[in-house]
């Protein structure tokens, strides 16, 4: 082989080894800074939240974040990536004694949402947010039609989001907005007004498509059965073992 092309193959060899290593040093800066990054009650960074429970986790990077003062956050909650927590309009403002943000325990909220509290918002426990939610206590009017919409004084309610809720990605929750407990959100869902405990909504604006009733149950029936649930006790060898006997069950009409 020519000297030349031997040189030339060291160089792209080198190269691509370099590439490797600064592959793998950018991956791993990149996790030590996700891990530094992190808010939690023990590392609160420049953030001084009302309140902020044992387990919560703000992901790192964090999005827009101010008005910490009058945001309380309760155990184990889970902030996802680039996530927009604000209390009042703009920073650096007095909201008076009682928080306007408040999120129970076990909240998640899914990367790229924003909660945007200029009036009160509550989120209860165990209320799981995908991606993209926006959930909002303003929003801009547009009375007058010779103003522009965005420089018109925004109107302000209160929104209640109530325990074991699940709102899927890109829904939007509008000012005065009230669900109850275990309300399902179709992603892309607009909710205004009240939802009742255990309903599914979607559509645009969002409207009851499911409801469940102890009566009757869920209406229209669901299409798909409901998963049994783990008993009380079970390890995860008894489950393997349950799974292992299944599959034998499934393999003996086959085999006879």
């Amino acid at each position: 082989m020519p000297r030349n092309q031997n040189t030339f193959s060291s160089l792209t060899a080198l190269a691509v080894l370099r590439r490797r290593l600064a592959n793998r040093a950018v991956h791993a800066g990149w996790r030590w800074m996700q891990q530094a990054g992190a808010v939690t009650a023990r590392t609160p960074g420049r953030l001084r939240f009302g309140a902020i429970g044992h387990g919560t986790r703000l992901a790192f990077p964090q999005g827009t974040v101010f008005g910490e003062r009058w945001i309380r956050l309760g155990d184990y909650c889970i902030i996802g990536e680039q996530v927009t927590l604000t209390a009042g309009m703009m920073p650096d403002l007095d909201l008076g004694t009682e928080p306007m943000l408040v999120l129970g325990n076990g909240v998640v909220i899914g990367r790229d949402s924003h909660v945007i509290a200029d009036a009160r918002i509550t989120i209860g426990d165990d209320t799981f947010c995908g991606p993209g939610v926006y959930i909002t206590s303003t929003n801009h009017s547009y009375d007058d039609p010779h103003q522009p919409v965005g420089k018109q004084w925004p109107r302000s309610a209160p929104v209640e989001i109530g325990p074991g809720c699940w709102l899927g990605t890109g829904a939007v929750v509008l000012p005065g907005a009230r669900l109850g407990r275990n309300v399902v959100v179709a992603a892309g869902a607009v909710v205004r007004g009240e939802v009742p405990d255990h309903a599914v909504v979607a559509g645009a604006p969002a409207r009851i498509v499911r409801r469940w009733e102890p009566e009757t149950g869920w209406q229209p029936p669901l299409r798909t059965p409901a998963p049994v649930p783990i008993p009380d006790g079970m390890t995860s060898e008894q489950l393997r073992g349950l799974a292992e006997l299944a599959e034998l069950e499934e393999l003996e009409p086959e085999q006879a």
